[in-house]
């Protein structure tokens, strides 16, 4: 078995957005003409990253809605950003907060468990809510030998895996931004969480907590009702007038990007899609292994058995179909279809459902 190498790290934002009040009251058909191009601004950068809408009106007052944001590396937050300021909408929009972070491991040991995703993968969710906050630590936990606080981290782990029902993404934030970490649950019942926070406090580690707030409870929405939450012309009336692609295929990189040999990890809507050019043919993947989760887009390629090895425990897929063809996974991966046009390659989820996965982790402790 070979040894696992270091792993990119993923980059991720909570951007909170705030609409100006006097924008509802611009002409209809320049409220409907800036969700379009708003909304367009986004979807353009489909392949870049990935991206969660969520809406809080009618939650917070000093925020509207959230892009959740998910990219290889700050260049593309950065450019996404500078998109979504040179809009019209934009040019009513404040951001009263906006939180940077990144994956790594956590310090601490836990059971390994196969069938749940890595820690250095950030995999958005099909929960209606997403509860997030930015956490720090007091120095004094810092201070406590390290077995004692991973005696701590495992009653924190023990409390959480009462609730099934929430699921935890722990991000670091250590010299990135003001805060220690950002940790956000996803959950379909709001009553859950409050449970489950309620009985962390009582654990010995919630005494080392530094601060905890500001929290934010955020519906999550397709980018179009959500822009609708904020009042004005519909997103319908605006979305009716623009052409779309029925093929389903999304633009996810160039020719230039990947070279012969080259491979890159890219988004289709909320998945991670491994690119991989074979001599001259572009193949497209799901990312994670289904083994232990790693990124296939860092595996190796054996170009004349058109196969992908994974770089942790050597997995070998097929590129074609996905289908196992060697190592300790059971389970195929999802075989996107790929096609060209010009010089841009795009992308397009399977014409078969993709296998079923297990199930997604449960709570995982401030780490």
């Amino acid at each position: 078995m070979s040894s696992k190498p270091a792993e990119k790290r993923q980059v991720v934002r909570f951007a909170f957005y705030k609409l100006d009040s006097t924008w509802r009251r611009l002409p209809a058909e320049r409220q409907a003409s800036a969700k379009l191009e708003f909304g367009e601004t986004i979807e353009s950068f489909a392949g870049r990253l990935l991206l969660r809408p969520y809406g809080l009106v009618g939650i917070r007052g000093d925020c509207d809605f959230l892009l959740w944001q998910v990219a290889e590396d700050l260049d593309s937050l950065v450019a996404l950003q500078t998109a979504l300021n040179r809009t019209d909408l934009g040019a009513y929009l404040a951001l009263p907060y906006s939180y940077l972070a990144m994956t790594r491991r956590s310090i601490y040991e836990f059971p390994e468990d196969p069938g749940q995703p890595s820690r250095l993968v950030i995999r958005p969710s099909e929960a209606r809510y997403l509860f997030v906050y930015p956490f720090i630590k007091t120095r004094a936990w810092y201070l406590l030998p390290k077995a004692e606080r991973q005696t701590m981290m495992d009653e924190h782990v023990r409390i959480g895996r009462k609730y099934p029902s929430i699921r935890l993404n722990t991000t670091y934030s250590y010299g990135l931004d003001d805060q220690e970490f950002i940790v956000a649950f996803e959950g379909d019942n709001p009553a859950d969480f409050l449970d489950l926070v309620m009985e962390l406090r009582e654990s010995q580690a919630s005494s080392y907590t530094l601060r905890d707030t500001p929290t934010f409870t955020c519906v999550q929405m397709s980018l179009w009702d959500m822009l609708d939450t904020l009042g004005g012309a519909g997103s319908a009336q605006a979305t009716s007038r623009r052409p779309t692609r029925a093929d389903g295929y999304t633009p996810v990189a160039t020719l230039a990007d990947l070279p012969a040999g080259a491979s890159r990890r890219v988004y289709v809507g909320g998945d991670a899609v491994a690119l991989f050019n074979v001599q001259g043919t572009v193949y497209a993947v799901a990312n994670r292994c289904t083994h232990a989760r790693a990124s296939l887009s860092e595996g190796s390629v054996d170009a004349a058995r058109c196969t992908v090895t994974c770089p942790w425990h050597e997995g070998v897929f097929s590129l074609e179909t996905g289908q196992v063809l060697g190592g300790p996974p059971s389970l195929p991966i999802a075989a996107y279809r790929v096609k060209l046009e010009g010089d841009t390659v795009l992308v397009a989820p399977p014409s078969s459902p993709a296998p079923a996965e297990a199930r997604e982790p449960t709570v995982a402790p401030h780490s």
